[in-house]
This record gives structure tokens, C-alpha cells and sequence, in this order.
């Protein structure tokens, strides 16, 4: 009998061991060449050498995250066990997720390997375990944790609200796309961490995952559909009465709604949604998604792909209706905000006489660290049909025509010789077309800087070669 225990013993060890070298083998790391732009000098870039991790998935793709490659000139993998690098190159790309898939052309790479399953989203207390290449070690890492928070996070990427799961795993840099296990399948993609806190880490839950992955499958990304509603929550008594709201009802109030909004043909500003997809919205705004567990309402609209319709539950002037929205794909890829996080490209601008001109981007805000609080502000506002991007004068080089406003920086531009424009190639455009002696740029406070356009253009070559600058516009523009 004993004999027979330790037989049975060693057969679970070593099923437990191949189990778990299986998964070692599908852990990839990730060598990442990027250049990185220089928003604040947009002619300028630096390069940057990184690492993550990632893991190996059906019909030979890598899965990991968007930050891991962002901005990449150059891409190598290493597969758990193996000292040679293949290329690779990214095969499609969210950004506002934060997830990514590689592909590698050498298929030798995935000999001996066996491409990782997909769970279900883990619960509250699940153990889970972590696995990647942190802190740019070349041997793998795993370490253990425990599911302690699930709900809407802003991921760091994109600046923008999903659901995320909170582990206490140990999680440092280099761990980034790498997979989160439970019961051998992936729940999970490493995301973020807080720096400052003791082994507080986030992943990419599995349900986000295949909503990426799903979206994929024609080779296109379409992305996760936008509200495109302002909106307030309800949980005043008073401001309930008001909008004949029961006392014990929850519910958002729609404040305003984005002309390019899939929901603005259905919905009217006052109205108050009270319930999703059957799901009720609570008087903070949040839906139940599991048993005493609540989070965004907008979960039950990223479950959704475009193209597909989301009931809702309306009030409107104390009548309930029902109404059913088609999440269609022709305007997704509209602005949501005047500034929003850009990857893989150079920045956008135009110099003329030393006057360097940009659009306004999330990435330009970071890399600023003015306080301008009024542009802050502005930034976050619903762009409009007639006017989608914030136009700035970055900064002005000093020359022969821009002695005076070489203090002048950040600031907006509303008109270019009294004449409005639609976003920043419509204000190329003028600029451009103009037979105007001077061009002259106006705030909407009646402030103006004027140009000579012909003193400007005589020395735009000798301001190159000055500021070491290749060209008077991006390459966007030509």
C-alpha cells in the first residue's frame, strides 16, 4: 500500500511538472527597439530599448501588450529554453486596451511549444499565478497571488475605463504582456502597477482579451464601442424629485450627446437611463456583474461588439420607454475628446518664420508640465462637427520676424485670418493657400500674433539648418 502511495504521489508530481513546463515553453520575451517622439520638440525623436514578456496562443500568434511594442522599429522574441532571437512584427494592435498580437515569419520558432487556452473570468480570492520576464532577466519568473479587486481602472496606456482585475502578485517592469494563470489557462494579461504600493498589480481581464480577439478575426480592429454621452449620476433625493425619479430607482442622466454618438438619434438630453441590456443601473452608476459585485455601467456596452444592438430602459419626463441602439461601426473611429493618446506615429506639425504649430494630444500634455488649466480643461471636451482638434502655436524660435513672442508658447489658435477651421489640416490648408501679405492668428479672446508670410518663407531653410530641423511640416502633412 505504501509502495502504491508513492507511485501515486510521484505520477501526480511529474503531471504537475510537464504541465507546467508546457506553459514555460508557450512564456516568450519580448526585445523591443521603439522611437520614442519628442511632443514638445515634434521634429525630434530618441531610441529606446525595452523588453516584456508575452505568450504563445493558437495559429501561432503572441499575445501581450500594446505598450510593450508601442512606437517599435524593431521586434525580437525569445522563446523559455531557447538562446536565439526571431524577428517578429505586430500583427494588430489595441491601444485602448492595451493588448497586442505578434506574429513571427520563421515558424521553427513555435517547435516544441503549446499554445496557451483561455478561462473564464476568475473570481474574488482565485489564486492565480503570473508569469513573464521581469526586470529584464533573461530566465523566467513566476510568482503567485490572489485576485483582490475587480471593477472599471483607467489603464495607464490609453487613459481610457475598462474592467481590470486588481492581483497582489508580484508584478515589476519586464512583466508587461506576460500571461496571468489559473487552472493552466490564461485568465489574463499583465498590465500595470502601482509603484508606490506594496504588490498592487493589474491585468487585462480574459473577457477584454477575447473582445480583442473577436474583433480581430476579419483583420481589422474596430475597437471597443464609444458612448459618446455626457453624462451625471443621480443619487441626490432632491435632484431625483426633480426628474421624477423614484426615491429607491437608480439610474445616469444624459447631459450631452457627441453629434457622431450611436445614441443620438434614440436618446435626448435629460433623459435617464435605468437599466442595460435588463441590467439596472444603480444611483451611483454601476451595474451588477456577479453577485454583490458592481462596476461601470459601460461594462454591458464593451461586452458588445460594433455592429451589434444594446437595449436600454429610458426615462423621459417620468414615462419609461425601452429602446434598442445599433453599435455601428461608421463613425468609430471618431475623436471621443480634443486630446487623446497617439502611437506609432511622429507627431503632427508646421513651422513657418520659427512659429511651430500642433495639434493637441494627451501625449503633448504629458510631456508638458505647464499647469494651463483653462487648455486642460478644454481638452476634455466632446470635439464638435465643425471643430475636431485644438490647434496650438507650440513654441516660437527665435529669428529675424519672431523677436517679441518668443515667450509666446501653448497657446490655442481659434481663426487664421478671421476665418474658422475644422482641425489642423483644414488650418495647414489656409495658412497655406492664403494671398494674404500677413497671416494673422487669433484667440477667441481677440489676442493676435501676425506674420509676414513672405519674410517667413525667405528664411524657413536657414531656420533648418539653424535648429538642425528636416523639414518645415511632418511627413503627414506633405
Amino acid at each position: 500500500m505504501k509502495n502504491f502511495l508513492k507511485i501515486f504521489i510521484f505520477l501526480c508530481m511529474t503531471g504537475s511538472l510537464i504541465h507546467a513546463n508546457d506553459i514555460d515553453r508557450s512564456i516568450v520575451k519580448i526585445y523591443t527597439v521603439s522611437k520614442a517622439p519628442n511632443y514638445q520638440e515634434p521634429w525630434n525623436s530618441t531610441v529606446h530599448r525595452s523588453s516584456g514578456s508575452g505568450s504563445i496562443i493558437s495559429k501561432n500568434r503572441i499575445l501581450t501588450n500594446a505598450h510593450v511594442v508601442a512606437n517599435q522599429t524593431f521586434l525580437e522574441v525569445k522563446k523559455y529554453g531557447d538562446t536565439k532571437r526571431y524577428q517578429a512584427k505586430v500583427l494588430q494592435v489595441s491601444h485602448d486596451t492595451d493588448l497586442a498580437l505578434l506574429e513571427v515569419e520563421d515558424k521553427n520558432f513555435f517547435n516544441d511549444t503549446i499554445p496557451l487556452t483561455f478561462g473564464t473570468l476568475p473570481k474574488m480570492q482565485d489564486k492565480v499565478t503570473v508569469y513573464g520576464y521581469p526586470m529584464g532577466g533573461n530566465t523566467i519568473s513566476i510568482s503567485t497571488g490572489i485576485v483582490s479587486r475587480i471593477e472599471h481602472n483607467r489603464y495607464v496606456h490609453s487613459g481610457q475605463s475598462f474592467l481590470s482585475i486588481q492581483i497582489d502578485a508580484a508584478i515589476n517592469p519586464g512583466n508587461s504582456g506576460g500571461p496571468t494563470i489559473s487552472d493552466g489557462k490564461i485568465v489574463g494579461i499583465v498590465m500595470q502597477q502601482i509603484s508606490r504600493a506594496q504588490n498592487i498589480g493589474y491585468m487585462v481581464p480574459i473577457d477584454v482579451v477575447q473582445h480583442f480577439l473577436t474583433d480581430v478575426e476579419d483583420g481589422k480592429y474596430d475597437g471597443f464601442p464609444k458612448l459618446g454621452i455626457y453624462m451625471e449620476k443621480i443619487e441626490n433625493p432632491t435632484q431625483k424629485e426633480y426628474y421624477k425619479l423614484d426615491e429607491n430607482s437608480g439610474g445616469i442622466l444624459v447631459v450631452k450627446i457627441l453629434y457622431t454618438s450611436p445614441f443620438k438619434d434614440v436618446l435626448k438630453k435629460d433623459d435617464i437611463i435605468t437599466a442595460i441590456d435588463g441590467h439596472k443601473i444603480e444611483s451611483d452608476g454601476t451595474v451588477s456583474f456577479r453577485e454583490n459585485q458592481y462596476t461601470h455601467f459601460k461594462y454591458y456596452v464593451d461586452m458588445h461588439q460594433y455592429g451589434e444592438e444594446v437595449a436600454l430602459d429610458v426615462l423621459r419626463d417620468g414615462k419609461k420607454i425601452s429602446v434598442k441602439v445599433k453599435l455601428s461601426t461608421e463613425k468609430s473611429t471618431e475623436r471621443s475628446s480634443f486630446a487623446e493618446f497617439e502611437y506609432d506615429k511622429m507627431p503632427t506639425y508646421f513651422m513657418l518664420g520659427g512659429y511651430v504649430f500642433t495639434p493637441l494630444t494627451q501625449n503633448l500634455l504629458n510631456a508638458s508640465n505647464q499647469p494651463n488649466l483653462p487648455l486642460r480643461y478644454g481638452a476634455t471636451k466632446f470635439p464638435t462637427q465643425d471643430n475636431q482638434e485644438i490647434v496650438l502655436l507650440l513654441k516660437v524660435l527665435a529669428s529675424t520676424i519672431s523677436r517679441g513672442d518668443y515667450g509666446v508658447s501653448f497657446w490655442k489658435i481659434d481663426k487664421v485670418n478671421g476665418q474658422k477651421f475644422k482641425d489642423f489640416k483644414d488650418f495647414y490648408k489656409l495658412v497655406n493657400t492664403s494671398k494674404e501679405k500677413y497671416v494673422i492668428l487669433e484667440d477667441n479672446d481677440g489676442s493676435k500674433i501676425v506674420i509676414d508670410r513672405k519674410k517667413a518663407l525667405d528664411i524657413q531653410e536657414e531656420l533648418l539648418q539653424r535648429y538642425s530641423i528636416k523639414a518645415t511640416e511632418s511627413s503627414d502633412l506633405k
